[in-house]
């Protein structure tokens, strides 16, 4: 289907563009969200003789979408969630977490605004893209974190699942210089007294 843009549509084109899409993708998005008009000749009249107040108008948005984007470029939200020892959430955080981060910090956003492409399922430092306007993207940070100190720590720049991960390593180290623990183990293979416990059951349950 061929339409006339009323806004700017990132990898299709700018207002009063006219472009051809998918049937699907104009009835269901472009022309109820009011962002295009069928490309035929009446149309396209009512566009060039309204061409130059929608341009003001979108101006006008624009201008008010940089300022708000200027408060919340860089914006960091924190968000404590419980999760697995390799730091795979139990649950996630989606747009509207994001959304509720961003208000509790006097931003306003519309969660149609907020752009993510799947949820976010791991504890860390996540980009979140925010779409003020067609024209004004920002970025703000997901601080997701088990605590309030592991979100101080990733806010520094610290890696904790790589400082986690470090500290295990160490401690396997140093059990191996003790010679606590066979040093011919390959990395992450678990050694075999930590079994112990679990083969004394076992022997017993047998015996029962």
């Amino acid at each position: 289907m061929d339409i006339i843009l009323l806004e700017r549509i990132e990898k299709l084109g700018t207002i009063g563009d006219v472009v051809s899409v998918k049937d699907g993708y104009a009835r269901n998005f472009l022309l109820p969200q009011k962002k295009a008009l069928r490309a035929n000749d009446a149309n396209k009249k009512v566009f060039e003789a309204n061409r130059e107040r929608l341009e003001k108008e979108n101006a006008e948005r624009r201008t008010e979408a940089e300022k708000q984007g200027g408060k919340i470029d860089g914006a960091e939200i924190v968000l404590i969630r419980a999760s697995s020892n390799a730091g795979q959430l139990y649950g996630s955080v989606n747009v509207r977490d994001i959304v509720s981060g961003l208000a509790d910090q006097g931003h306003e956003i519309d969660k149609k605004q907020v752009i993510l492409g799947h949820p976010i399922k791991t504890i860390g430092m996540h980009e979140v893209t925010v779409a003020l306007h067609p024209e004004v993207h920002v970025k703000v940070k997901a601080n997701v974190a088990r605590s309030d100190d592991e979100a101080e720590l990733q806010s520094q720049g610290v890696d904790v699942l790589a400082q986690m991960f470090e500290d295990e390593q160490k401690q396997i180290e140093e059990m191996a210089a003790t010679n606590r623990i066979d040093p011919t183990l390959e990395p992450g293979e678990i050694p075999e007294e930590l079994f112990e416990g679990s083969d004394e059951g076992a022997k017993e349950e047998s015996a029962e």
